[in-house]
């Protein structure tokens, strides 16, 4: 019962407040009587039109489908270098001030730069994906492993291990953590800059839905829609790396 209760907890606040929200903006466009901003009927009925001709599906796919280009190479690139760079202190003072000075430029100032590399299509998108989604991960292994609490190497240290069995037993479960946090952030980054560059650069994906509704006769209604759906596969993508935070090599961290 308890249990029971606790979810109840967790997921009712979040469903009145989207409620309450969805009634409020009813009501302020009721009253505007505008004739461009759409009720969330309009928008609701918008959204299904797309997905029974399967154009959602389509751009939805496109978008996913860049996100998980470029993420994954990001995340082959991000974790060995970050595990590098915590462990060999040469690389870590050689290396981090240029990341640093990276990290900060915004995703969208690359935007130039992809289309001039590597033209018009989908290489421009998983290039800024990549570009930003790269830099949070690097960022928090490499910290991950150099604040490693020492009690853990001096202990592998006391039994003998060899330097790959403390690198594979202590070293890598214990900034597992950061590294899921880093995944966190990188997914997050990587979906707003996807929907970004999708507007400017290709004609596919949800950002360009967003434009091309825009674009198409003020189709406003389109574009909320695109906006909630954005908002919801960004919390979904979220939630898919949490879970790993479940496994058995990561609990320890969460633990309260």
């Amino acid at each position: 019962m308890r249990e029971i209760d606790s979810k109840l907890a967790r997921v009712v606040p979040p469903v009145l407040v989207i409620g309450l929200l969805i009634a409020v903006w009813w009501m302020i466009v009721a009253r505007s009587d505008s004739p461009i901003f759409p009720t969330p009927w309009q928008v609701a009925t918008g959204a299904w039109a797309l997905v029974e001709d399967g154009t959602l599906w389509e751009h939805i796919g496109a978008s996913l489908f860049r996100v998980g280009i470029g993420f994954g190479l990001a995340f082959l690139v991000a974790i060995p270098l970050g595990l590098w760079m915590g462990w060999v202190s040469g690389a870590y003072y050689t290396l981090n001030p240029l990341f640093q000075m990276l990290r900060p430029i915004s995703p969208i100032a690359w935007i130039p730069v992809a289309i001039l590399w590597f033209g018009v299509g989908n290489m421009s998108p998983i290039f800024l994906i990549f570009i930003s989604s790269v830099f949070p991960m690097i960022v928090q292994t490499t910290t991950g492993v150099r604040t490693i609490d020492r009690r853990y190497l001096r202990a592998a240290a006391n039994f003998g291990v060899s330097r790959s069995v403390l690198f594979r037993r202590v070293v890598f479960p214990a900034v597992l953590p950061e590294i899921i946090v880093g995944m966190r952030i990188g997914i997050g980054v990587a979906w707003l800059v996807v929907v970004a560059a999708e507007m400017i650069a290709l004609n596919s994906g949800l950002g360009y839905l967003i434009m091309d509704s825009r674009n198409a006769g003020n189709r406003y209604d389109l574009v909320i829609a695109s906006m909630i759906i954005i908002g919801v596969i960004g919390l979904l993508l979220d939630g898919a790396t949490r879970l790993l935070e479940r496994m058995n090599t990561v609990k320890w961290r969460y633990v309260r």
